[in-house]
């Protein structure tokens, strides 16, 4: 009993006289962890990972050169920007026809014709009004010419005959007025005609005049030539022939009334187009 006693004793003060050291060892600071070199490892790393290379791949493409490709212009639009090309851009495509725009043959070739018609019966119309201008010149020098071509001397007076270079011109004037006028009236009457338009206002006055001047044009000649007849064979003139002047100046009066309805103001500058 003793000899347990004093085993737990002994064992007791063995336990206090340890706890300091055992204490101690606790509270002592751990020592330092080396830290592992980074160069060592990549290196080790590197040499254990196989490369692309190694394994048959193609070599990844660097970061330049993904930012290169990334920027670079598309091949297939670097010429897009050339001179060539922006002509080719802003170059008009084929206009369509009058086919494409639904208008059948038959429409196109009538619609033509009537073109064509319009533009004969313009230029004759044009023609028509430059020779009417032209014809009131040698009319008016016709109608200036008439006193010096007749006889003069009536009611017991001597008869003084003209000469024969008043009649000469007097007659050449007629002729050349005469002329002029039919050559005007036929572009006029042949002149195509458009169906269904009826004349008005100034056209249809320009008309109505025709069966004025256009009688008179017919007999103004034939009575001059009666008064010359009569003249020559020592006659007074006589009869209807002696109708000639006042036919004249009222052919004259009605032609120009017909100018002046179309043409007012009147441009001298005819010829010009």
């Amino acid at each position: 009993m003793k000899t347990i006693r004093s085993r737990g004793i002994a064992l007791a003060c063995s336990c206090l006289l340890v706890a300091p050291f055992w204490s101690f060892a606790q509270v002592a600071p751990e020592p330092a962890v080396a830290v592992p070199d980074n160069t060592a490892m990549a290196s080790s790393s590197t040499e254990s990972v196989p490369s692309l290379e190694d394994l048959g791949l193609p070599p990844a493409p660097s970061q330049n050169n993904a930012q290169a490709q990334t920027t670079s212009p598309n091949p297939a639009g670097e010429n897009a920007g050339t001179p060539q090309t922006q002509q080719d851009q802003t170059k008009p495509g084929n206009a369509p026809s009058l086919g494409d725009l639904g208008f059948s043959t038959t429409q196109t070739q009538g619609s033509a014709q009537q073109q064509a018609l319009l533009d004969k019966r313009t230029h004759m119309l044009k023609v028509h009004q430059t020779l009417g201008l032209i014809t009131a010149i040698p009319m008016a020098a016709t109608l200036i010419s008439g006193p010096q071509a007749k006889a003069k001397g009536k009611n017991g007076q001597v008869i003084t005959e003209p000469t024969d270079a008043n009649l000469d011109v007097h007659i050449a004037l007629g002729g050349l007025t005469t002329g002029l006028y039919f050559t005007t009236a036929y572009y006029a009457m042949f002149a195509p005609k458009i169906p269904g338009v009826k004349p008005k206002g100034a056209i249809r006055l320009h008309r109505d005049l025709e069966w004025i001047h256009g009688p008179g044009m017919i007999a103004t000649p034939i009575l001059g030539i009666m008064a010359y007849k009569q003249e020559n064979a020592g006659e007074k003139v006589h009869g209807i022939a002696s109708a000639h002047a006042p036919v004249a100046y009222v052919t004259a009066i009605a032609y120009g009334a017909a100018i002046v309805a179309v043409s007012w103001p009147i441009h001298w500058k005819f010829w010009e187009k």
